[in-house]
């Protein structure tokens, strides 16, 4: 039987796993290329061989999916493989039709391929959309689990923006944030947890993490990336809504697959979303799964400086996925700005240069907000130059990351806060714990 050819279209980590875990080791399949959308700096790399295994000894080449159609006659492609997330249902559509046009067969690769079984229970952090809030509920069970004594590590969704040079990456310190030469969106999931005194592992083979993994932890608390489903199989899922984009919970993909296989929805941001719209989202969860307990929660919103943001003239950086294929026009640093009397929000467009402005130009959706982009050096020198040009008093700053730790600012900086609440009762952690006794876990 001749074996398939295959291009996998990715972002830069789920492309990578599926590859790793599926089509590696199979003979029935030879992947040509990866192609590489949504992220910057990942095309024209290799794949290397190291990572690739021995059927690779070139390693894969990876293209911009700007060439998709032209891979898939130039190299007689069969299959093409979904292997990113948070995408809308338009986007994956014409990404299909795409394919097909070109001749190839569309396919995405299931929960149940791509799932490594673990030999420690998983609380898995998931998502319907970027920007939903997982880091909130990922936070409130890393101190839950505290409480109740319980030895976990957390597993990061990876983001594999840099180069190939570490299969399994290991964070409990800042200092391993230098090590791992970590771009400004790695950072923005990594310091909170590093700040939390959370162990935190990643890297490119899932397969290895979960083995360096379970040597230190009894449980995993899965932190997952995007609206992406979990690399290893849960044990419970949870899976956090957005009110404020009513409908987004079954209308992109993966995040309705999340929806529909959660154990636990959290409709998060229930103190500024209106009635109407979490009505809109229960009602909608329900439609695809009846099963899971669903909790209201608050994102509760604080600054360490606000007398930094009453009667000024503020510039505001937001978390860089989430208000650009996150489609949120702004996030917790324009509402902190608002909250805390700014005099004025500085529209940073005018201002924008290089990569930043090809963004504003891609993501029109976007406010009078900075995406903190930095996936990688060039690109987090053309942020910096953005927020040195823009005409503000200070920087009020929604991402989780520290940028003036690593960046040199002209403007004093204020931090946004925002931290989980309970609204109802049970709490989320009382439901969780039931659950857990239920399964064996406590």
């Amino acid at each position: 039987m001749n074996e398939k050819r295959v291009i996998i279209m990715g972002a830069g980590g789920r492309d990578f796993h599926n590859f790793n875990v599926y089509f590696r080791n199979n003979s029935d399949y030879r992947v040509v290329a990866f192609t590489a959308g949504q992220i910057p700096n990942i095309a024209n790399r290799v794949y290397p061989p190291s990572l690739a295994g021995p059927n690779y000894p070139e390693g894969i080449p990876i293209f911009p999916e700007e060439v998709l159609s032209e891979l898939i006659a130039k190299f007689g492609v069969d299959e093409v493989v979904l292997s990113y997330s948070d995408l809308n249902s338009q986007d994956f559509i014409e990404k299909m039709s795409r394919v097909l046009v070109s001749g190839a067969s569309f396919k995405i690769l299931s929960p149940r391929d791509t799932m490594l079984e673990s030999p420690v229970p998983v609380i898995a952090v998931c998502a319907s959309r970027t920007g939903a809030g997982k880091s909130t509920v990922s936070r409130y069970i890393s101190r839950a689990f505290k409480r109740l004594g319980i030895r976990f590590v957390v597993v990061r969704h990876p983001m594999v923006y840099g180069k190939f040079d570490y299969p399994v990456q290991r964070f409990k310190t800042y200092e391993d944030l230098e090590k791992y030469n970590c771009t400004i969106e790695e950072r923005e999931e990594y310091e909170w947890h590093i700040k939390e005194g959370n162990t935190v592992y990643a890297g490119v083979d899932y397969e290895k993490v979960l083995e360096a993994a379970v040597r230190e932890a009894d449980v995993i608390l899965w932190d997952g990336g995007n609206n992406d489903w979990p690399f290893f199989k849960p044990t419970i899922m949870i899976t956090v809504v957005d009110p404020l984009r009513p409908g987004q919970e079954i209308s992109s993909y993966p995040g309705l697959v999340n929806t529909m296989m959660a154990d636990i929805i959290v409709i998060n941001k229930a103190n500024t979303a209106t009635k109407e719209q979490i009505k809109i989202a229960e009602e909608n969860v329900r439609k695809v799964n009846r099963h899971a307990k669903i909790i209201r929660t608050a994102s509760e919103i604080s600054v360490d400086a606000p007398d930094l943001i009453k009667g000024k003239r503020v510039l505001v950086v937001e978390d860089g996925p989430t208000i650009t294929h996150g489609h949120l026009s702004y996030g917790a640093g324009y509402l902190a700005a608002k909250m805390y009397g700014a005099r004025d929000i500085v529209d940073p467009r005018p201002y924008a240069l290089g990569s930043i402005l090809e963004a504003y130009r891609e993501y029109s959706h976007m406010g009078p907000v900075l995406p903190a982009l930095g996936y990688g050096q060039r690109q987090m020198k053309e942020l910096e130059e953005v927020i040195n040009r823009t005409p503000a008093d200070t920087v009020v700053l929604g991402t989780p990351s520290d940028i003036s730790r690593y960046l040199k600012v002209n403007k004093p900086v204020v931090h946004v806060k925002y931290e989980l609440r309970d609204l109802a009762n049970p709490t989320l952690e009382e439901i969780l714990v039931e659950m857990m006794r239920a399964k064996d876990i406590l």
